[in-house]
């Protein structure tokens, strides 16, 4: 049976081309450690850490590659711009849509004084940044969204609330999570005082590399969330003040570094453009050929417009986790059920707390597997109810 994965949104598959053969190359022939290795490799960690920040800073257009700073994965960079910002008392602005990798350090904060509220999208998943505006307390501090839904892949309006965020003297953070590698996020026109992104999703590079961008003036008074050896700095045991060993104690993901860099090189020679278009065309492919469907509901906006490649579905009168059970045992077709770690996005979308079935082409989705995909939701839909052995 011929595999069709369709969970790009959770990771994508297959990584971008030059991928594994930097992450072998890493492991076979780099030596040392950064700022550790008092000696010279022809495959140097320091220079291939410092080549990757100019790129990662480069794709964002942030003028500052020290100020970008490598974590596992974006959960880990949320927690230390949540946590190491928020203080009690501040009030934070987040959107009805948030992922867990927001929401649960929040409620950990909330426990400590620190105030949140959701700001309520539409059934869709749209909302405009009055709605923001109109939550704004004397006390709030930050307004912390995601750029695209993991749910039902609608595009909130980030360059709008950056504005709002600057006329009200706010914090700005971005997930990236669903949208680097995909869309064009410009750091400064976005306004962002900090920006997370993740390797293993649209950036099309290995899992346990991810991080985060700073504005300078955050980043001074933010506090790590992890402490300990920077391989500088070491007559001291007080944390380095300097950017980026103040927030990357212990050993760095070489081999994800490595991975992200090539990663990285692919996407500027393809194009985001490319990318994007072609990742459109397969979602309005699967779009249409499921509007025309009995006995399928689409979550979110009902076209392309506004939304990138990440389509819920729920199967009224079904078990969605049936639904998704009968793709992959019977055709090979790879999903992602239940409530993906968002459980306010399906709150808002109707969808709790029986979730979705999701469905994510990614950018080496061929035409043919959607249309292979909807034959076999037509045809599980056809068949009396499925009880998995």
């Amino acid at each position: 049976m011929t595999r069709i994965y369709l969970d790009n949104a959770a990771t994508s598959y297959p990584k971008a081309p030059g991928v594994s053969e930097a992450v072998r190359l890493c492991l076979d022939e780099l030596s040392g450690s950064v700022n550790r290795s008092g000696f010279n490799s022809p495959f140097g960690a320091d220079e291939l850490v410092w080549d990757t920040r100019e790129k990662v800073a480069a794709f964002f257009n942030f003028p500052s590659p020290e100020r970008v700073i490598f974590t596992m994965n974006i959960t880990q960079s949320l927690n230390f711009l949540l946590k190491g910002v928020l203080h009690p008392g501040d009030h934070v602005l987040v959107s009805s849509l948030e992922h867990n990798a927001v929401m649960r350090p929040l409620l950990q904060l909330h426990e400590q004084g620190v105030e949140f509220s959701r700001v309520l999208a539409d059934p869709q998943g749209r909302l405009s940044p009055q709605a923001f505006a109109e939550q704004i307390k004397p006390n709030t501090k930050m307004i912390a969204v995601t750029h695209a839904s993991n749910v039902c892949g609608t595009i909130l309006p980030i360059e709008e609330i950056g504005k709002l965020c600057a006329k009200e003297g706010l914090l700005f953070i971005i997930d990236t999570a669903q949208t680097a590698g995909v869309l064009d996020i410009d750091f400064h026109r976005v306004k962002a005082h900090a920006l997370a992104f993740t390797g293993h999703k649209s950036l099309l590079a290995p899992q346990g590399i991810g991080g985060f961008l700073i504005h300078e003036d955050v980043a001074e008074r933010m506090v790590p969330l992890i402490s300990g050896g920077t391989g500088s700095f070491s007559e001291f045991e007080q944390v380095p003040p300097y950017l980026p060993d103040k927030f990357e104690a212990g050993t760095l993901n070489l081999p994800g570094i490595c991975g992200l860099k090539a990663a990285l090189e692919y996407i500027e020679e393809v194009g985001l453009d490319t990318i994007r278009q072609k990742e459109l065309a397969l979602t309005e492919r699967l779009l249409t050929g499921l509007a025309d469907m009995e006995g399928v509901r689409l979550v979110g906006l009902p076209s392309t417009e506004g939304r990138v490649a990440v389509v819920s579905v729920d199967f009224p009168g079904r078990d969605n986790a049936e639904i998704a059970y009968c793709l992959a045992k019977y055709h090979g077709i790879q999903t992602r059920c239940g409530l993906h770690c968002a459980p306010s996005a399906h709150r808002t979308l109707g969808t709790f707390p029986q979730g979705t079935v999701r469905f994510s082409p990614g950018h080496f989705t061929a035409e043919e597997e959607i249309d292979s995909t909807l034959a076999a939701i037509s045809t599980v839909l056809a068949e009396p109810q499925h009880i998995p052995e």
